[in-house]
């Protein structure tokens, strides 16, 4: 099976163009449901990674009924097979079918919405799921076992890793608690709890495959648990237990050549999800950490070269100027060997401890300069959010433009585009189907330069040049792709 091939260089701190899918969401008005919800009994469960007494009735019993089906309404681009369009692996947002590899085949339209699950967390109603099971979301229904029904609003959602947080209106509701995915331990038994296919309430037993796995070009920021519990389309968002019944883990991707369970599945752990829900429910957006270097894994020509013994570290390849690293002494050159105390095996080890780190904290760097140990201290801030999205939350399709994610074009990002040269602009990082952006044959990787013969230096231009743009108005946009010009033009 062929892996996704992994950026020669990540950005620890550095917001870029993820090598993976990016998606969107349009938040939703809040709504209320009618039953109350019944109390659910406790029951004890065996120890974590233990076979129970009782097989794993148990564990199932008490962890159902807090695990929903997500329904979603709203124009979806399918294959004629019924599969999204993509070539990638499965991201179950969708009841038709996975994505799959090999070329997308002739799209026709499907407005049935999508499907994929949820897990409650919290007596009151929080949802955690996946991004892309409500991405582009006109309305969010959320369906518990018992049958009773609610209107989701989306609190919040970070598709950088594929999480998202859904409210519903409701008092002691069944939930999950959390668990902790540190303490697991490849060859422990987990269950996958969701709604494959539309059937509801599935749950499936396998192992914990595999730990902390990265470099998979599905999200930004990557700590997968695999697992080959049986995973399937309508699982997304679902949840990964341990044997006490605790969540230690989102369902969120399989790989995949026939388009169904062939015994790799990949979920968020709860050690990445649980600070970004944290995160989202209180202040509506996730802060990380920020370093403010390039960084790229070692090979072993790289070791030799560095003077490193091993292949454990992480390259430091550039050092934005007066950010944190800057500040603290780290150059060029440097190999990053532990953060924290905590070793580092590679840039999505590095990349992964700095994101989780409180931001105006104080971290100890060792790096490898010059054949010499070094141990800095760097104090961390706020990573910048520089991609902003193109569209209103009331009325998206009354923009030419909506639809449309950028963010501003800085030497990394040129680097990772192969621009050679001054080109001033902004990237486009995400393309949302169905929009004028995209029939205007707008595509991610694309940088914008001129909006109606009106120069696209900044973000500060884009939106202003956006926001001048009126409804059925044909708009004229000049791009650089891949080192050549080339004019579109986008009418409502």
């Amino acid at each position: 099976m062929k892996r996704p091939t992994p950026s020669v260089s990540v950005l620890a701190g550095i917001a870029a163009v993820s090598a993976g899918l990016i998606w969107s969401y349009t938040p939703l008005s809040p709504s209320h449901a009618s039953n109350p919800s019944p109390v659910v009994e406790e029951r004890p469960i065996a120890p974590t990674g233990a076979l129970p007494a009782a097989g794993f009735a148990d564990v199932a019993k008490t962890v159902t009924p807090a695990v929903v089906n997500i329904t979603t309404s709203g124009a979806e681009e399918v294959s004629d097979h019924g599969r999204p369009r993509g070539k990638m692996d499965d991201f179950f947002g969708s009841p038709f079918g996975p994505r799959r590899f090999g070329p997308p085949t002739e799209p026709r339209e499907h407005r049935g919405g999508g499907q994929g699950s949820g897990v409650i967390v919290t007596q009151d109603g929080y949802v955690l799921t996946n991004n892309h099971v409500i991405a582009g979301a006109k309305t969010v229904t959320v369906t518990l076992p018992d049958k009773r029904e609610f209107k989701g609003r989306i609190v919040g959602s970070d598709p950088k890793t594929d999480i998202a947080v859904v409210k519903i209106d409701g008092t002691q509701l069944p939930t999950v608690p959390w668990g902790d995915s540190s303490r697991l331990q490849v060859g422990e038994y987990v269950l996958a709890v969701g709604n494959p296919f539309g059937l509801n309430s599935t749950v499936t037993l396998g192992i914990v495959s595999a730990l902390g796995r990265g470099h998979m070009g599905i999200t930004q920021y990557e700590d997968f648990i695999q697992t080959d519990a049986a995973i399937n389309p309508g699982n997304s968002g679902g949840a990964l237990v341990n044997t006490k019944g605790e969540l230690i883990g989102i369902n969120t991707a399989i790989f995949s050549q026939t388009g169904g369970y062939q015994g790799v599945g990949f979920a968020v752990s709860t050690g990445m999800s649980k600070p970004i829900y944290e995160s989202l429910v209180k202040t509506g957006k996730v802060v990380r950490g920020y370093l403010g270097i390039g960084i790229q894994d070692l090979n072993h020509d790289l070791a030799k070269s560095f003077g490193v013994k091993g292949t454990n570290g992480a390259v430091v390849t550039d050092v934005k100027e007066e950010g944190p690293a800057d500040k603290a002494g780290i150059k060029q050159g440097d190999v990053i060997l532990s953060f924290q105390g905590t070793p580092i095996e590679d840039a999505v080890t590095l990349q992964r401890a700095v994101t989780r780190t409180a931001v105006g904290s104080k971290a100890t760097v060792t790096v490898l300069r010059d054949g010499q140990e070094k141990e800095l201290a760097v104090t961390l801030a706020e990573l910048p959010e520089n991609q902003q999205v193109a569209k209103t939350e009331t009325e998206p399709s009354d923009q030419p433009l909506a639809g449309l994610a950028v963010q501003e074009l800085d030497r990394e990002t040129a680097q990772e585009l192969g621009l050679k040269g001054k080109i001033q602009g902004v990237v486009v990082t995400t393309v949302d189907p169905e929009s004028d952006a995209e029939r205007a044959g707008l595509m991610p990787g694309d940088v914008i330069r001129e909006i109606n013969r009106k120069p696209v230096t900044s973000m500060k231009e884009f939106d202003r040049a956006a926001s001048s743009l009126k409804k059925g108005q044909t708009v004229l946009v000049l791009i650089n792709r891949r080192g050549a010009s080339l004019y579109l033009s986008a009418k409502i």
